[in-house]
């Protein structure tokens, strides 16, 4: 999860793995798998190189998600 800062200046954290695309419209826009969309102060940008650390620091099995086996 990456914690970003809405325009009224409260923030929150947001789950990376839903992210479909990260705009600069000027504002960033986020919008995730599901449509939904997010406007923040955050830099598109910045927010990019959040989401890489966040992929750089995890393992596979926090980052990835795996489906289930039914064969086990």
């Amino acid at each position: 999860m990456i914690e970003l800062t809405r325009f009224n200046g409260t923030t929150f954290f947001l789950n990376i793995t839903h992210i479909e695309s990260v705009e600069a419209t000027p504002d960033t826009v986020i919008t995730l798998t599901n449509g939904k969309k997010f406007l923040v102060k955050d830099k598109a940008e910045t927010i990019a190189a959040r989401i890489s650390e966040f992929y750089q620091q995890g393992t596979p099995k926090t980052v990835v998600p795996r489906p289930i086996d039914d064969s086990i």
